[in-house]
């Protein structure tokens, strides 16, 4: 009996869907991994002073490992790289090839400086391994970021109120410090010029705290902040010595006591949103690129209308389309939403509680379409789909557990980046 035309249509159909279909999910199992890398705090800060509010108790275990589906943000541990010297901030070096941490509770010699270590990355599993070690230079690092050159680490010593140049070797490895600049000056006043009503929010204005280093686009210049002098310095950057010289101006001020810790430049490289841990403020700086000089324009509170109480603010991100400022609140527990305006100034759009407690920091996967918020007190990671047109964010109901979470980093090894 002859099979009739549209039967054979119908299975040369389903034939060829389910083909492609196998194909697919053959391509999507051999598809290299998108890596998250967690950074932790690992063990107790140690000789602290009474002032000192943030003390975690170190739940984590070292640098975590995640693969991330790229669907829905999910993220699977993968791997671990132990440490027990809190590797709390991380950052790739030019080729995204090699993986660096501060380690904040190390502590050697009489000054009892912290160390940043290079791993060498597995192109095929995202797996780590310990290249080298070396002195961060002052007490406590908690920040790194790479200048643009590619050549040269710059390391942020919180507790050591001071800050460093490592020289990145052609393997990825590290040197020692080409320079090093200690902070000094007079320290502001434990109560924020800025404050909300009733807040007791008082954390770095017992001596100098060097909370965030990074260079602008061009290479040539660095901003360090200041949390205690509630400055940010400007620096001139060598960028064949790896030295910095204090820029003229060397500094622009916050008020008194607001205690400045993060900023972010915007992609268009001429605005740099400036957020205050203790005042809760975001200020807004028309960055002059030609000579590294700020003049702020806007100062608008990180909480919504009417709150009162104590919050610490943390992280500050501008989202890679240059369209949104997303900030961290502490205590608040919450992410603030800010539409940027098209002379640079914001706009309060909402804000999206975090799924837990004392959101520390959190970054954008490779996308853009994904937020991740490490909610360090509440000892998980919590996933966000973005709405690119609103700014809004969406909780996926996807959390990672993670002990003290403190950073977030993404390699694609798909990609390489």
């Amino acid at each position: 009996m002859q099979t009739p035309a549209s039967s054979l249509s119908r299975r040369s159909f389903l034939s060829t869907a389910l083909a492609a279909g196998a194909a697919l999910s053959v391509q999507a199992k051999d598809q290299a991994p998108l890596i998250a890398y967690v950074g932790t705090f690992t063990s107790p800060l140690q000789n602290m002073k009474a002032t000192q509010v943030d003390l975690p108790p170190g739940n984590g275990q070292g640098i975590h490992l995640f693969e991330v589906n790229r669907s829905t943000g999910a993220m699977t541990p993968c791997g671990l790289y132990k440490s027990g010297s809190s590797p709390n901030c991380l950052t790739f070096n030019a080729a995204r090839t090699v993986l660096y941490s501060t380690n904040e509770t190390d502590a050697n010699g009489s000054h009892e400086a912290g160390s940043v270590s290079a791993f060498a990355i597995n192109p095929k599993d995202g797996q780590l391994t310990l290249m080298n070690t070396v002195s961060s230079g002052g007490k406590g690092p908690t920040y790194i970021s790479l200048h643009p050159s590619g050549r040269f680490l710059l390391v942020a010593n919180y507790f050591g109120g001071s800050c460093a140049v490592l020289p990145v070797k052609p393997d990825g490895s590290l040197g020692e410090a080409t320079d090093f600049k200690q902070d000094s000056g007079t320290i502001g006043p434990k109560k924020a010029t800025n404050a909300p009503p009733g807040s007791f929010a008082f954390s770095g204005h017992d001596g100098t705290h060097s909370h965030m280093i990074q260079a602008d686009a061009s290479g040539r210049y660095v901003l360090s902040v200041d949390l205690g002098l509630d400055q940010i310095l400007v620096w001139k950057f060598d960028d064949q010595k790896g030295t910095l010289t204090p820029n003229d101006p060397p500094h622009v001020t916050l008020p008194p006591g607001d205690g400045p810790r993060h900023f972010a430049f915007h992609p268009n490289s001429r605005w740099l949103y400036s957020l205050q841990e203790e005042g809760s403020t975001v200020v807004l700086f028309d960055y002059d690129t030609e000579k590294g000089r700020l003049s702020s324009r806007q100062t608008i509170s990180s909480l919504p209308p009417g709150f009162a109480g104590s919050n610490f603010c943390s992280e500050i991100l501008v989202s890679p389309d240059g369209r949104f400022v997303y900030v961290g609140n502490r205590l608040h527990d919450s992410i603030g939403i800010f539409a940027i305006g098209k002379d640079g100034t914001l706009t309060l759009v909402g804000e999206e509680w975090t799924r837990g407690n004392y959101p520390r920091s959190f970054n954008f996967d490779p996308t853009g379409e994904f937020f991740y918020s490490l909610n360090q007190r509440g000892d998980n990671v919590a996933i966000f789909r973005v709405n690119r047109k609103t700014g809004v964010l969406a909780f996926t109901g996807h959390y990672a557990a993670v002990g003290n979470p403190s950073s977030i980093v993404f390699l694609d090894l798909a990609k390489g980046q």
